[in-house]
């Protein structure tokens, strides 16, 4: 009986979800195509600007997704209360535990779904959607194509003027330090790029190195570089973080430490990343709790408007704490995870009342 229960619930929320996500996916799109608009140029028109706008969706989907969850279950759970359907749940035996119990397994098959798009799914659509656009944009102009990168390797910084989604570099400059902070070497090629065994392969080499008896310079037109940063993550450090996997956004928090640079960015990111996917298994474990409430006997304008008000309530509070724990250097984690947090306060608070 519980078994038929539950897939009846989790059938009624996934429906509402569905469709709530389908409407709110709408809108940011909307938007998304309205303000690519206002910048298109070169090969970068309207057909490209609908292409990019559909590959972004599941990334948009993504971080809309537990402020849908919210709405639909409210919607969905609230349609069962008005028809009396919950209450004839309770008559049958069924607790407040046992009903959360099933709420709670359609949060966490949405939590998987969550968690299996913002991980293998967004992020690369979402990297591949801006790539396409810059090359469209700048197709006929290819000095303004890649991006200018600094990249630190232990005790050598590299600067790189040109990176293409090809990992051709053009010129780079090679700075070289001793363990006490000294300048050992200043290098520059004219072109490079990372071969399929990771080795960097500079061509046009000249280095100039400061000796203690003098200064030498060696020349080669084509000299082989091993660093510990690999054509992965150099093109990690090219991407905005919100276009990364989270094993991606793990990976070069590593990189970072490792060489003793500021990670915060990244960790917010992942953290914030973590706690938005976890939030979904809360949701409509809270849709349940003011289901029972006054929300019982009120109509969907009502519960539509106590979803949309918690969950942009929700989603402002999060960005807010992002980006401030990263101007006030803030703990990251304790910064991602404090919105998520509350809104578990308040759903075991509500479920408490419940009678």
């Amino acid at each position: 009986m519980n078994a038929i229960l539950s897939q009846y619930m989790l059938r009624t929320i996934l429906t509402t979800t569905v469709l709530v996500l389908v409407v709110l996916l709408a809108l940011a799109g909307l938007f998304e195509f309205i303000a690519e608009l206002d910048d298109t140029r070169g090969n970068y028109q309207t057909p490209q600007v609908v292409l990019y706008t559909a590959l972004r969706l599941p990334q948009l989907a993504f971080e809309l997704l537990p402020i849908a969850v919210l709405i639909g279950s409210l919607l969905g759970l609230g349609a069962l209360a008005a028809n009396s359907e919950i209450i004839v749940m309770r008559s049958a035996g069924l607790s407040i535990m046992k009903l959360s119990g099933m709420v709670a397994l359609t949060g966490f098959v949405l939590f998987v779904c969550t968690g299996l798009l913002g991980e293998f799914i967004g992020p690369p659509l979402d990297y591949f959607a801006r790539n396409m656009r810059l090359e469209a944009r700048f197709e006929h102009d290819e000095d303004r194509l890649g991006n200018e990168a600094w990249i630190k390797d232990d005790n050598v910084f590299l600067h790189l003027e040109r990176v293409s989604s090809e990992f051709e570099f053009g010129r780079v400059y090679m700075f070289r330090f001793d363990d006490s902070n000294e300048l050992e070497s200043i290098a520059q090629a004219d072109n490079s790029g990372i071969g399929d065994d990771d080795r960097w392969l500079l061509e046009n080499f000249r280095e100039t190195r400061f000796r203690d008896d003098g200064v030498q310079v060696v020349e080669t037109s084509l000299a082989v570089e091993s660093f510990n940063v690999d054509a992965e993550v150099l093109g990690i450090s090219l991407v905005k973080p919100q276009s990364l996997s989270g094993r991606g956004l793990y990976g070069y928090i590593s990189y970072l430490k490792r060489n003793s640079l500021e990670s915060e960015r990244y960790e917010t990111e992942l953290w914030y990343r973590i706690a938005r996917t976890a939030t979904v298994l809360v949701m409509p474990v809270l849709a349940l709790a003011f289901v029972f409430g006054s929300l019982r006997t009120g109509g969907a304008g009502g519960r539509l408007m106590v979803g949309v008000v918690i969950g942009l309530t929700y989603y402002l509070a999060s960005e807010m704490l992002a980006n401030s724990g990263q101007v006030f250097d803030l703990n990251p984690a304790i910064i991602a995870w404090l919105p998520s947090a509350l809104l578990l306060l308040v759903t075991i608070i509500a479920l408490t009342r419940v009678r």
